[in-house]
Order: C-alpha cells, then structure tokens, then sequence
C-alpha cells in the first residue's frame, strides 16, 4: 500500500472527529484498550507526560518537548490535529513518523483493526505509541485530542498530568459549563501523579482540587508559584519575545528568548517552567541552560506551526489557531496590540463551531473576507457571511481560503494588517 492510499485509507475509511464531527466521537475507551491489547500495550514501554486544557496544550506540548529534546533524552512527541501532513502527529527528536512506517503500520494491523472499528483518531493513538516503542524513546509528550477522561490517549500512566486551563469548547461532547468541562479534563489525574495547573480559574480550582485530593496526587498552579516580571517583544517583526521570570516573587529566570509572540505565550511559558520544576523531582536533571536551549529553539526542535505565525511583511500577514472564545479573547487582544491602520480578517470556521459569544467579541471597524475551510465539516462562507452581518460585522464571502487570502492582502494598503484565523483548518491552509 503506498502512503498516499494509506492515508485515503485513513480518511475515507475511518471516522474522523476533526473532518466528521460528533458521529466521529467514541464515548469510552474501549476500541483503544483493545487496540493497544493488540499492540501489545507500547504505551507502557516509555515514560510520558500528559498535556490537556481547552487552549494552550499543544505550545505547552511542544515547549516541554523541545526542552527534553534539549536534555539529551530520545523524545516522542504526540499532538493533533495537523496542519500540512498528518505525520506531524507523530514524531521522535522532531522528525515526523516515516511515510514507509504509517503504510506498514497500517497494512500489518488493517485485518484486526476492521474487527475493532477504531476512529481515525484511536488507531492513530496506537500508531503513535508503536511507533514510540519501537524508536526505543525514553519519553514523550502525549496531548490530550478532545476533553481527558474518555480520550484515546488516557490510558497512559505518566510521569506528570498537565491541564492548561478551562474555557468553553466541544460543548456538545465536555459539557456547557467551565465546571463540567473542568471535571472532563481533570480525567487525566491519575492516582499518586503530581498534576500541573496552568491557571488559576475561580470556576475550576476546587474541582481540580477535589479530583487530586481523591487521587491521592500532588496538585500545584503555576501561576501561583511562577510569575512574568518583564516581557518584551524584539525582532524586525517583534516576533519574539524577551522574558524574565520570578518565583515566590523573586528572580527565578532572566532574559529567556521564547520565539512565539502572542501573549497568550506568556501563560504557557509558566506551565512549562512549573512542569520542569516538578519533573526535576524525577531525575531528568533539568539545567537553566537546558530550559533556555529548549524554549528558544522550540520551532526549530519541534516543527510548531500556526501560533501568531507570521505569513508575510508586505502586508503584514498572521495567522493564528486559536478558535475557542478563551482562544479567540488571547488572539484579539494580540491584535489590538499589533500596530495598523486597517484590519483585514480572513475568517472561517467549522458547522458545529457555536457562533453566539465569538461574533460579538471580534471588531465591528473591520473588513472581513469570509470563506470555508476545505473539510467536510466546513461551515459555507455564504451562511458564516449571513450569521456575521447579522452581529454587525462586514465583509465578502469567497470560494476558498486561498482566494480571500489574496483578496486581502490585495485590498490591504500601507501600514494594514491581514489576519487568518477561525478555525485550524483555515491556517492549515495558509502556512507553508
């Protein structure tokens, strides 16, 4: 089977949330238990670390990656969804699955794996963890795809659980309150597994509290231990960043070069700096050169893409994945920051993607260039187009993503700012 049928395959064969939606969602664990049983359970041949939260847990997973990269230890890194190439999914010391190993992969277990009827997402979980055994990694990063408790990944026993933060996403799968999805992604705690909080939220704290008590875990909030003391952005296109960092108040990290610019950043660097203090406890030894190698080189280790990603200078042109009200707040306020005259906003969004907080938080003083991303669970431009004017805001709809991208950065004069986002699938389709 070549790799260009294999992944046909995938996509056509298997039901796929990020291209289907709900009648993609397995409630339970079972076909990934019987998968991994298949396997031989690899996900218990290497150390790991869980990472879930509503926004922010793919930088964070990257960060910790590149920074144990750094250390010298073999590190697999698994994230979802991708943006180009679905091997972006799956990689060790930042090089993407072989197209040779996810056509074999494939072909060895396909007869099995018909018999358990497993998602696209959970036979590419157990990809992941084979391919890790198999690559001899001493530990990998394993992101949460959707929620904590009933995710494919949530049967790995970590070294260290991370929940990011809590904002209102997959409403019709975690829940319609932060609370209720708070306690779905507090699924990752495992008994006697410290657990990193990202942030502090009135509405989740005593449910994480409550969950880690039960477990039997140590629970700690980074931002109640490590604080930003100074952040600057720096580079021709202030697409980096200069940060000093306190803990208990008191210098802790200075001058740490973090080549992400959004602000929402900021909050991510604490998560990752309070996990590699608490995974020091576990003797991966940690140096503060290690942790500034790691943070400044996380592009160039790990491959991340899509976070307030600069596409162009003339117009200046960014895109960004955030797509959640918690994700899209981070990324208007970037924005606001951003000197321009002129905003031209290449917005496009997925048909299940509830629009009724996130219209009214974007800019009325705004020229909007509608479109679809290409998926099957694309919302049409025409109707995204109708329910956005409808909130006040203006704009064309046009065939493709590609297309309103040239339309605006055509229509954008000296000193404007192009913007891409909505949705992931947008800027899968804009960056390189």
């Amino acid at each position: 089977m070549t790799y260009k049928k294999t992944l046909d395959y995938l996509y056509a064969q298997l039901p796929m949330y990020h291209r289907l939606g709900a009648q993609a969602y397995k409630a339970n664990l079972d076909n990934t238990i019987a998968l991994c049983n298949l396997l031989g359970n690899p996900q218990n041949s290497f150390k790991t670390i869980h990472v879930t939260g509503t926004n922010g847990k793919g930088s964070v997973s990257h960060l910790l990656a590149s920074i144990l990269q750094t250390s010298g230890l073999r590190t697999g890194l698994y994230t979802s969804p991708h943006l180009k190439d679905f091997r972006e999914r799956i990689r060790v010391n930042g090089k993407k699955i072989e197209q040779s190993y996810v056509s074999q992969f494939i072909e060895k277990y396909r007869d099995k794996t018909e018999q358990i009827k497993p998602s696209f997402f959970e036979l590419t979980v157990g990809m992941a963890f084979d391919y890790f055994r198999n690559q001899k990694v001493d530990i990998a990063v394993i992101e949460v795809g959707l929620g904590g408790r009933l995710d494919s990944t949530n049967i790995i026993n970590p070294l260290l659980s991370v929940i990011t933060n809590i904002s209102l996403d997959h409403t019709q799968f975690l829940g319609d309150t932060i609370e209720k999805i708070a306690a779905e992604k507090a699924g990752i705690i495992k008994p006697g597994i410290p657990v990193i909080i990202g942030e502090t939220q009135v509405q989740t704290t005593k449910i994480f509290q409550k969950t880690a008590k039960r477990q039997k875990s140590d629970i700690s909030f980074a931002d109640q231990l490590f604080s930003i003391a100074r952040h600057k952005l720096y580079g021709k296109y202030l697409n980096k960043q200069l940060i000093d960092i306190n803990y208990d108040e008191k210098p802790y990290l200075e001058n740490i070069v973090l080549p992400l610019a959004g602000q929402y950043q900021l909050k991510n660097i604490i998560t990752v700096i309070a996990a590699c203090e608490q995974l020091s406890f576990d003797e991966l030894n940690f140096t503060e050169e290690i942790v500034r190698q790691g943070i400044a080189n996380v592009i160039i280790n790990t491959g991340l893409q899509g976070r307030w990603q600069i596409l162009g200078t003339r117009p200046l042109t960014i895109c960004d994945t955030g797509h959640n009200e918690g994700g899209l707040k981070e990324v208007l306020s970037q924005i606001a920051a951003t000197p321009h005259r002129q905003l031209h906003f290449v917005f496009g969004v997925v048909n299940d993607k509830n629009l009724v907080p996130i219209l009214p938080m974007l800019p009325k003083n705004t020229t909007y260039y509608f479109c679809k991303p290409d998926i099957p669970r694309g919302l049409d431009a025409h109707i995204l187009q109708g329910q956005s004017v409808s909130a006040g805001l203006q704009g064309n709809a046009y065939n493709s993503v590609k297309e309103a991208l040239k339309m605006a950065q055509q229509n954008a004069g000296a000193g404007d700012l192009v913007f891409v986002g909505g949705s992931t699938f947008v800027v899968a389709e804009v960056v390189k």
